[in-house]
């Protein structure tokens, strides 16, 4: 249901641990580019390339535009090691995939209702990219933000094909401020409207675009199902997307999964002890020792997030947040990645009949994968996902598709902060 963290008690023993597994899978490393380079010789020696191959389940009115996808031209081959286990490739991907370094400059974006979000822009992309550049939001997963690995691979990929890229920290994620008595759900997508509608302002000649992981994931594509026509995205990404988050409570408190239910949890309690002084004396329904000493995220949702969003009970918001109601209603291209042994996203959860129903929307399943795992392409194992290759053909696809016309009604506008937002933090790291 949420993007795995590294659950704080280990960080110590995993940053020991990395550089000794990088120098014991090195030479299997060398290997497995050895044979990536000999398949693609092959394929130009005019072998037929294997797409769609029968690992990749690919499904939707637009599977053919895959053909072209230089990054599908292989099958879905898992690194050694992990691809016999998805909590292996999960933790794996958790702990030692490689961080890469980015200058940010942060933007606080005052809402409605007197909270914040936080929006981590790269430092210099307003003199170095043209104001019509394309813009690429990022959604991370549950307590995630522009700290997380995924999210930076992804950021740097978008940001080497000229695209600009900024990450909405959702409250109290990634030190975002948190300025009053609610952080966010998996339902609620009154954050997420307001920072499109920021960045349709801000770059008023551009197409914007949006990817989100896990949490991240469903709830951007809550906001497209709500949106429908009058969306104001051009295109959208949705990775290992929980979709049915009934099915996923179900399956997070089962066997394994329960270290990444207290990890989680964990990481939640941190963020609430942060600003847990806005939450005395709430009076209601609120259990605030629950949230506060919550061993899973069930606890904290049952405490604290049922409650700040108006739901009886955390069954209603869990069946009433899920984004698989929302597929049909999805007007814009998007395209669902997902593991079929996903952890925490459950591949039966996943609404393969309405998204093959939909003529905009375009399904691919990876046999392995893991959550936020994808330890396989031509970076495995320490580098970028598997996906981000594929994302990014996809999202230049669309673009060029679209064309350079831009979609927000304002196009003559003066390019400016709105008056909703604050002044810039800046933070490098």
């Amino acid at each position: 249901m949420a993007a795995l963290q590294t659950p704080s008690p280990f960080a110590g023993t995993a940053r020991r641990f990395a550089p000794r597994l990088r120098y014991l899978l090195l030479p299997t490393t060398m290997s497995l580019s050895s044979s990536i380079v000999s398949s693609r010789s092959r394929d130009g020696d005019g072998e037929q390339p294997l797409l769609p191959h029968s690992s990749l389940e690919i499904a939707g009115a637009r599977r053919g535009l895959l053909a072209g996808f230089d990054s599908l031209r292989r099958p879905y081959r898992a690194f050694p090691v992990f691809a016999s286990n998805r909590h292996v490739e999960t933790i794996f991907a958790a702990f030692t995939r490689s961080l890469p370094t980015v200058a940010f400059r942060r933007e606080c974006l005052r809402t409605p209702d007197d909270g914040a979000v936080a929006l981590d822009w790269v430092s210099g992309d307003d003199r170095a990219l043209p104001g019509d550049a394309p813009v690429l939001i990022l959604l991370p997963g549950l307590t995630g933000g522009s700290q997380d690995t995924y999210v930076r691979h992804m950021l740097l990929r978008a940001r080497s094909k000229g695209w600009r890229v900024v990450v909405f920290n959702s409250r109290g994620c990634a030190n975002s401020p948190v300025t009053t008595a609610k952080f966010y759900s998996a339902s609620f997508t009154g954050d997420l409207r307001q920072v499109v509608d920021h960045v349709l302002t801000r770059y008023p000649q551009s197409n914007i675009y949006a990817a989100g992981w896990s949490l991240g994931a469903n709830i951007l594509v809550r906001y497209l199902g709500e949106e429908t026509d009058k969306c104001s995205l051009s295109g959208a990404v949705s990775m290992c997307n929980p979709f049915n988050l009934v099915i996923a409570d179900e399956d997070f408190h089962k066997g394994f999964n329960n270290i990444y239910d207290r990890a989680l949890a964990n990481s939640l309690r941190a963020i609430f002890k942060k600003h847990a002084l806005l939450f005395e004396g709430l009076d209601g329904e609120y259990d605030i020792p629950k949230a506060a000493n919550a061993k899973t995220v069930r606890d904290f949702d049952e405490g604290l997030t049922r409650v700040s969003f108006g739901f009886r009970s955390v069954d209603d918001y869990y069946s009433n947040s899920s984004s698989s109601d929302s597929i049909k209603n999805v007007s814009i291209p998007l395209l669902c990645i997902q593991a079929d042994n996903d952890p925490i996203a459950p591949s039966r959860g996943i609404p393969r009949e309405d998204i093959k129903a939909n003529p905009n929307c375009l399904l691919i399943v990876t046999p392995e994968g893991g959550h936020l795992g994808w330890v396989a392409g031509d970076e495995a194992p320490f580098g970028c996902p598997w996906t981000d290759p594929i994302v990014m053909e996809f999202l230049e696809h669309v673009h060029n598709e679209t064309g350079s016309t831009s979609k927000n009604s304002v196009a003559n506008e003066p390019q400016g902060v709105p008056k909703t937002s604050v002044p810039h933090l800046s933070e490098h790291v």
